[in-house]
């Protein structure tokens, strides 16, 4: 019986060339996984897909996006230590013009350099205190004796042309003393209320920690809401409104330490320090200038001051520039060194005081520079470090300092 082996068909090398063919460019998709692999940016073609003998069946599916690595990355959480990107600022996002930011600064510089001629070589405490002026705020100068103070107070004070009243703060001041008092008045047979000293737009309270707690908290109501009552009465004090008190820091008998809530309620603390070398050489070589306050006139009016208040409140800050001032605050409140941390009121006040900064730089964005530059004067006093970080003669403002060393800032864009 004969074998009847079915016929095996004869593959030619034009078959198999084909059949590779096929294999190599009939199947698109796999050619842009290829692709893809290979860092190459896939093009998908209109044709379907055609299978593949070693490959297995594949099924319309969207585009493949182009990648540089054959292994995809994970997404990983941001890190504290990672700065954020902060981009340049929309066009339109700030509504000030180039003549109204260099008015601003402008007027700025003006006041700067007239409170200047009063306290000489201090430029830096003195664009603070005039930040907090414009800002809306109050201004607390604690240093030691002689070191030009109530001269800086002074000296800003009339360099605006506005009212100005002087209290000098003592153990037997009382409440009407600042405020006023209501009286009866006998010509008229009626009941007057007459202001007291704190009825002005610009208020030096000298040493203020010399006063009774009783005294220090006629305070509160008036630089908090601006306000005074009195008899169940409420009175508007006058705009601009300004308290700029001092106090020595090393003198401590028939003082009384300010409260955290009064502390809270200064905008910006800051010092002056002594003169350097080349200062005093020229303060004694004019010598026979008595009092430098009373010899600057005014280069601003009131209505300037809240001129520019208003222009500051359109400088654009950057949602990163926000996040950055929350993160500075919020590391106040767990720093191992600081008991209590900054409330809500030092972010506002660090944010109102940066639109400030960064006008008067001829600028109507914020950047992270101006943030750090006024972290320590406007937050170092709204903390309350530990016993532990009292004993080793820690300060709050190095305890600031070493947090914006540890908060990373956004990385300001080339553009800027």
């Amino acid at each position: 019986m004969a074998n009847h082996e079915p016929e095996q068909p004869q593959i030619t090398e034009e078959t198999v060339l084909s059949t590779e063919a096929v294999g190599l460019t009939a199947d698109p998709l796999a050619a842009a996984a290829d692709a893809t692999v290979l860092g190459q940016s896939p093009v998908r073609p209109a044709t379907t897909a055609v299978p593949v003998p070693g490959l297995p069946p594949r099924t319309a599916a969207p585009a493949v996006p182009s990648v540089t690595s054959p292994v995809a990355p994970t997404a990983t959480p941001r890190t504290p230590s990672r700065p954020t990107a902060m981009p340049q600022p929309a066009a339109g996002a700030s509504t000030l013009t180039a003549d109204q930011i260099m008015r601003f600064s402008t007027q700025f510089e003006a006041i700067v350099r007239n409170v200047s001629q009063v306290v000489v070589g201090k430029e830096q405490p003195v664009r603070q205190c005039v930040t907090a002026l414009v800002a809306g705020g109050h201004i607390l100068l604690e240093d030691y004796p002689g070191t030009g103070k109530t001269q800086l107070a002074r000296g800003l004070a009339r360099s605006i042309d506005t009212s100005f009243k002087r209290i000098q703060f003592t153990p037997d001041l009382l409440p009407s003393d600042v405020v006023g008092v209501t009286f009866y008045d006998q010509k008229t047979g009626e009941f007057s209320f007459r202001k007291g000293p704190i009825f002005a737009s610009i208020v030096l309270a000298d040493e203020i920690n010399r006063a009774s707690p009783k005294t220090q908290s006629a305070l509160l109501e008036v630089m908090e809401e601006q306000k005074v009552t009195v008899d169940g009465a409420t009175y508007d004090v006058p705009q601009p409104f300004a308290v700029i008190a001092t106090q020595n820091p090393v003198e401590q008998l028939g003082t009384y330490k300010l409260p955290e809530a009064q502390m809270d309620r200064f905008l910006i603390k800051t010092t002056i320090g002594y003169p350097s070398h080349e200062s005093s050489v020229d303060i004694l070589r004019q010598i026979n200038i008595g009092d430098r306050a009373t010899h600057v006139s005014p280069v601003a009016t009131g209505a300037d001051v809240l001129a520019m208040r208003t222009l500051a409140q359109s400088v654009h800050i950057d949602d990163a520039i926000y996040e950055y001032i929350v993160r500075l605050v919020e590391s106040t409140r767990h720093h191992e060194s600081i008991a209590v941390g900054s409330s809500m009121r030092g972010a506002l006040a660090l944010t109102l005081c940066a639109r400030v900064w960064a006008a008067a730089d001829n600028r109507g964005y914020v950047i992270p520079d101006d943030v750090k530059a006024l972290a320590v004067p406007v937050l170092a006093h709204r903390v309350l470090l530990t016993s532990e970080a009292l004993f080793t003669a820690l300060t709050a403002e190095q305890v600031v300092a070493q947090i914006l060393e540890e908060v990373p800032a956004p990385a300001q864009s080339a553009a800027l």
